[in-house]
């Protein structure tokens, strides 16, 4: 089973990145978060150990995520391979996914890690708005209102949130970088990892995602 992680910042773009791999490689694209709700929903064993934590708002222990994880590799689909995303976040959730792989005769074989500078995160993620009336979406970049500050829909003013302002998304990244920092050391010291640039277009970076983890090209021999 050809078992990839995908790595990268929030505003980074990799979830995006992975649905697209995953559907080029035919592998399965599988997100920790999304793991867990379907875990919850089936009313698994784990999925109510699980959501014991999560209906409380605490962070589900590793083994109970990594127990989850290896429910879903058990699946006769994973076959095909498999995309991780979202997990690990740390170095320890790393060694301790390592050692669950290891036990069942697989290993990770390749960390795409998305890169984007940090301050491209911050201007990806800071310049979301709102309009007050529906919740219209907009970006400074991205998809700017025709009207600074006011719906292009229904007129009403554009808001930010307060997990959108620069000082708070700011503070999010210091917290949430260097552990991401430590998983990609852990695993670029296994030469397993593999870096793109993520500041291109999507179908760009995807491209240079697949040019990462291709096998090289044996020569013909006549």
């Amino acid at each position: 089973m050809n078992i990839y992680l995908m790595v990268g910042a929030p505003g980074a773009g990799k979830g995006t990145q992975a649905a697209l791999l995953a559907e080029r490689l035919g592998a399965v694209h599988v997100a920790s978060g999304d793991l867990l709700r379907d875990a919850v929903r089936l009313d698994s064993p784990l999925g109510r150990e699980a959501k014991r934590f999560m209906d409380r708002g605490a962070l589900v222990p590793d083994d109970v995520v990594i127990g989850i994880i290896e429910e879903r590799l058990s699946r006769p689909d994973a076959q095909r391979g498999v995309i991780l995303d979202g997990f690990p976040r740390t170095r320890l959730q790393a060694e301790e996914l390592d050692r669950s792989l290891a036990q069942r005769g697989e290993r990770v074989i390749a960390v795409m890690y998305v890169g984007v500078r940090e301050e491209e995160l911050l201007r990806r993620l800071s310049g979301r708005w709102l309009c007050r009336a529906a919740g219209h979406p907009y970006h400074d970049v991205s998809h700017p209102p025709r009207v600074a500050g006011v719906c292009d829909i229904d007129g009403s003013e554009l808001y930010q949130r307060d997990d959108d302002q620069p000082a708070t998304v700011r503070a999010r990244l210091e917290q949430q970088l260097p552990p991401m920092y430590d998983v990609l050391d852990h695993y670029r010291a296994q030469g397993v990892l593999f870096t793109v640039d993520g500041e291109g277009g999507i179908e760009a970076v995807n491209d240079a995602l697949v040019r990462a983890i291709a096998p090289p090209v044996q020569p013909s021999r006549r």
